[in-house]
């Protein structure tokens, strides 16, 4: 796949700060056949222009007034889907390896959806020395009913994958899961590489937390966000295959107990967040949920 591929990401206030580094590390690419676009989520081309200190060759979709955050997302991934043969998604407050478009390049030529791993780095961009991403041997798409691991900062997709995955509803909080598991039900060829492309920032505000120690307000959030994607995935039932559908229903069950047990009891509450960060830590999306090594916590 040889044709110009659209890197894709979204700036919003919360990313400022970040905004020069992560410009330098699209700039680093050994590929440089592409385009990139920047939604504009509450900023404009001249903030985003003064904050890096030159206008970057990009093309820009500007949030309409009352978009969240999926509307912004789905608005420009519905025109790059009619110019490119893949996107590949980056987050604006990570950093890309100098390999990663070269990589994905590579990956979605032979596949449908390509994700990678992810070093993962503190607030102020030092490498905390672990690897997120499945552990060896562990199957990436086989744990998409309960957890995640391609995100809208390690992902490429092929653009007629993409298109399928559409539309997004408003409400849509974890619109990367979402992706992903329409990719899965549609049978679409999905990988991961084991070899981080990029560098994942954890700090206090991460909608996604990965690391320990995980509070009981931390496991609440997460809880309330997990619930939001299972009624997305289940609202269109023409996106769901019906050899996959009771994962997923299964799922949403477990995470719903799940939230009632802990929802009725700050003891059990309590009690699970305890016994979870005791556990050998996995650098997953959402495993502080519902963990099935927990079971007996939250179900008695």
């Amino acid at each position: 796949m040889g044709d110009r591929l659209a890197v894709y990401t979204t700036v919003y206030p919360a990313m400022e700060k970040y905004l020069t580094e992560w410009y330098k590390s699209v700039q680093m690419q050994t590929d440089d056949n592409f385009d990139l676009w920047i939604s504009l989520d509450m900023l404009s081309v001249s903030r985003v222009v003064s904050l890096l200190g030159v206008e970057p060759r990009a093309t820009w979709v500007i949030a309409a007034e009352g978009d969240s955050p999926a509307q912004v997302r789905e608005r420009a991934i519905k025109q790059m889907i009619d110019q490119y043969p893949a996107v590949i998604f980056v987050d604006s407050d990570d950093l890309l390896h100098p390999s990663r478009v070269e990589s994905a390049r590579r990956a979605i030529a032979k596949h449908d959806v390509a994700g990678c791993a992810l070093n993962i780095m503190d607030e102020q961009g030092n490498d905390l020395g672990v690897v997120f991403g499945p552990e060896a041997g562990e199957d990436a798409t086989g744990m998409l009913p309960r957890h995640n691991v391609f995100g809208l900062s390690n992902t490429a997709y092929r653009s007629v994958v993409l298109r399928k995955c559409l539309p997004v509803m408003k409400e849509c909080l974890l619109i990367d899961w979402l992706f992903a598991t329409r990719a899965w039900m549609m049978d679409a060829k999905m990988w991961f590489d084991p070899v981080p492309r990029m560098s994942y920032r954890q700090y206090s505000t991460n909608v996604a937390r990965v690391l320990y120690p995980f509070s009981a307000s931390d496991v609440m959030k997460a809880t309330e966000r997990v619930r939001i994607h299972y009624t997305c995935v289940l609202a269109d039932e023409s996106k769901l295959a019906l050899d996959r559908k009771h994962l997923i229903k299964d799922a949403s069950t477990r995470v719903e107990q799940f939230y009632q047990s802990i929802y009725s009891s700050s003891v059990t509450l309590d009690k699970y967040v305890t016994q979870l960060n005791q556990l050998p830590p996995r650098y997953v999306w959402w495993w502080s949920v519902a963990n099935p090594a927990l079971e007996d916590t939250w179900k008695n």
